[in-house]
């Protein structure tokens, strides 16, 4: 069975000999195998590609693929190297790198192009490379930096056989489908400014309903775990995260500190230090721990160009954050209730356990004491912890070396879009750091000083990109609690429209979110809009609907007809009826 991976690379190879050819003076960089796919950089001087190229490209690739035979693999001294690929600073750069190292100088060769390449390629390229597709272009940060050169990156993927990629096809057709980013804009819920900001959200109408509901359920199910939520600032000195220890860990992606008279302030990465001296302004004893303070806190951080995608990478993002400071030995069973509200809100939304979410236990590396803190024994004991609360569950997880937070271990509830990259959805984190840094105390049962332990967790993690999972969880047709338009009432001519706005009136007062289409287009073309919008119920009203009854007010004799976005359609039924339907379907949060 071939490798996909040396597949892929190959092909990698493959395009980057047909960008060459076609483009006299493209330079090539790197070219790895990803998954489900592949991607080559290239400088292309002042050529400009866009997907209307890769015709020509693929054509060019083809013919190229008649003459490969195995690749050739031989080991080269720095000076043949260089020798080589004169031509490729790109290249030049990483032989240079490789020399440093004392790395293996590794070329590759499968019958007309020489590549600057360790391996892990296809052992019949004639055979196995025929099944590929050039599939996006992008700028991409010479080795992602911000400081280097924009070069041109090509993704492309590539399969064994015609039918495996075909399917594959027609699951990136159903992605763009409910790719967030299109259907953010489709459905009218939130713009980018390039005025305002690169990864900067400004949410419209629409939008901003969805975050509300989003905000309200989080709060309101807070609350009844014995959450308390607070307000802090977005801006706080820089000393405050150099206490913390965040600013050697995260100034590079912080933004640019503010002088303020004769200090420094920073828009706020996080909101721990915060909490933490809000719990510091006065005593606590044992008998107030846990104390749950939860915020949906407003946060900044400067994410690079390349790296911002639609809501799910941003640089203004709402946290719905919350820290928990306890006594270590109450810590497991904190863990535990954090993980059961989390599983209650991914329910609420409707991710499904193991097929939409699972955990991942991200460990730290003893070793590094550069990143981590150095406490043997206090990293035993956070990760027992965390290690025996995802064991009880009936969820899959699986443990990450080197992912942990500086301050401790963490469970990562990990997600994929639509486009099979995995994001990390929400956290839970145990941090036996903080307290210390902060002077952290309590009371315990003895009279004496004792110190806390903190346990960190987002419950429905970003507002940002929980909505972007969730427009496309839905392809946008969100459940009704979440709608921002829950019924559409059209009527199809102007001797309807107070009427209409009568049964509208009614809806507000009853807490539904309607709309009146009081526009000169045809009724045809309202209920495309309707449906194209994804509005869940629909109501007509005309002649027919309203033949020998009372058009001056709406009472308990009222009836309607509906139809629903998927076209099931209900005829002469209760208005009043129909409205409770609708706020028991709202308050029940049914999905």
């Amino acid at each position: 069975m071939q490798n996909e991976d040396n597949l892929r690379h190959s092909c990698a190879h493959l395009l980057a000999a047909a960008i060459i050819d076609l483009y006299p003076g493209a330079q090539n960089a790197i070219g790895p195998a990803i998954e489900n796919g592949f991607y080559q950089d290239f400088d292309l001087g002042d050529t400009t590609l866009s997907e209307n190229d890769f015709k020509k490209i693929e054509e060019k690739m083809r013919e190229i693929l008649k003459n490969w035979n195995a690749f050739e693999v031989k080991e080269v001294d720095v000076e043949q190297a260089k020798k080589d690929f004169a031509w490729n600073k790109y290249k030049l750069e990483l032989i240079e790198e490789f020399a440093k190292t004392g790395k293996t100088i590794t070329e590759n060769n499968p019958g007309n192009f020489l590549d600057l390449c360790k391996g892990g390629h296809s052992s019949n390229p004639k055979e196995e490379m025929k099944h590929f597709k050039l599939l996006s272009v992008a700028g991409a940060y010479w080795k992602g930096s911000e400081k280097n050169k924009m070069l041109t990156r090509i993704y492309g993927t590539c399969f064994s056989t015609k039918d495996e990629l075909s399917s594959y096809l027609v699951q990136l057709e159903e992605a763009k489908k409910r790719d967030h980013k299109k259907l953010g804009r489709d459905l009218d819920l939130f713009v980018f400014s390039d005025l305002v900001g690169k990864g900067l959200p400004l949410w419209t109408i629409k939008g901003s309903i969805v975050r509300r509901e989003l905000e309200r359920f989080i709060v309101d199910e807070e609350i009844k775990r014995n959450y308390f939520h607070v307000y802090t600032p977005d801006i706080a000195r820089i000393d405050l995260y150099k206490t913390s220890g965040h600013y050697p860990y995260y100034k590079e992606s912080m933004y640019t500190p503010i002088q303020i008279e004769d200090e420094e302030f920073m828009l706020r990465p996080m909101t721990c230090p915060h909490h933490f001296e809000l719990y510091k302004s006065q005593p606590h004893s044992y008998r107030e721990l846990p104390m749950r303070l939860a915020e949906l806190a407003k946060l900044y951080r400067f994410e690079k160009s390349g790296e911002l995608m639609g809501l799910l990478r941003v640089r203004s993002f709402c946290l719905a954050d919350a820290h928990i400071i306890t006594q270590s030995k109450q810590a497991g069973e904190i863990v535990n209730e954090v993980l059961d509200l989390i599983e209650y809100v991914a329910d609420v939304l409707g991710f499904r356990k193991n097929e939409d979410y699972w955990y991942r236990l991200s460990l730290g590396d003893r070793e590094d004491e550069v990143k981590y803190f150095k406490s043997d024994a206090d990293w035993d004991t956070a990760e027992g912890v965390l290690r025996d609360a995802v064991g009880r569950r009936e969820v899959k997880n699986v443990e990450a070396a080197n992912e942990a937070a500086f301050y401790g271990p963490k469970i990562d509830v990990q997600m994929r879009n639509i486009h099979g990259k995995e994001d990390t959805a929400f956290t839970v984190q145990y941090d036996f750091v903080m307290p210390k840094r902060f002077e952290l105390k309590f009371i315990n049962d003895q009279g004496q000083e004792e110190e806390p332990v903190v346990i960190h967790r987002s419950s429905i993690g970003a507002i940002e990109r929980i909505i972007a999972f969730l427009i496309e969880r839905y392809a946008g047709a969100f459940p009704l609690w979440l709608s921002p338009v829950q019924f559409t009432i059209l009527p199809v001519s102007e001797k309807f429209h107070e009427f209409a706005k009568l049964l509208h009136d009614y809806c507000v007062q009853n807490g539904i979110r309607s709309y009146v289409s009081i526009d000169n287009k045809t009724l045809g073309a309202k209920i495309r809009e309707a449906t194209l919008q994804k509005v869940p119920y629909i109501c007509i009203i005309g002649e027919k609907e309203l033949e020998g009854k009372r058009t001056d007010a709406v009472d308990k004799d009222t009836t309607i007809s509906t139809r629903t976005r998927s076209g099931e359609e209900k005829m002469n039924i209760n208005f009043y009826e129909f409205i409770n339907q609708l706020r028991t379907e709202i308050e029940t949060k049914q999905k």
